[in-house]
């Protein structure tokens, strides 16, 4: 077995730069950061926060599904966004994907994202274990 397996898939964005999608590595897989990039176009979603963070979370839902997984096997997100004034909507969209518990969580303003993106989000996925 390799020491880690390279995820992609063509139903979340390219990468735009030398990164992966995503590594998986035992258990574990380790998102990169998503944008609200459209796959198909890999343009920037049109709309407001709410569209944006729902474009990224419909991005990460292909990549843990291209790595064996789900949303559900999520245990860590860092969300990045250029205006803390978007928390809360971004909490209401997130509830849409996650339900209790949560993954934890980091959530941190910043200057600025690739593409002029107002949110990125990064994850690292359990996947479960047989047995």
């Amino acid at each position: 077995m390799k020491a880690h397996d390279i995820i992609d898939t063509p139903l979340a964005p390219a990468a735009i730069g030398p990164y992966s999608q995503a590594v998986r590595c035992g258990n574990l897989v380790f998102f990169s950061g998503q944008i609200p990039l459209v796959p198909a176009s890999m343009t920037l979603v049109s709309g407001d926060i709410e569209a944006q963070a729902t474009q990224v979370l419909e991005n990460m839902k292909a990549v843990a599904v291209a790595a064996g997984g789900s949303l559900k096997d999520i245990v860590k997100l860092t969300i990045f966004l250029t205006d803390l004034a978007d928390f809360a909507t971004v909490n209401d969209t997130m509830k849409r994907y996650f339900n209790a518990p949560y993954p934890a969580r980091s959530t941190v303003q910043v200057a600025a994202l690739p593409k002029g993106a107002a949110i990125e989000i990064e994850a690292i996925m359990a996947l479960p274990t047989a047995g």
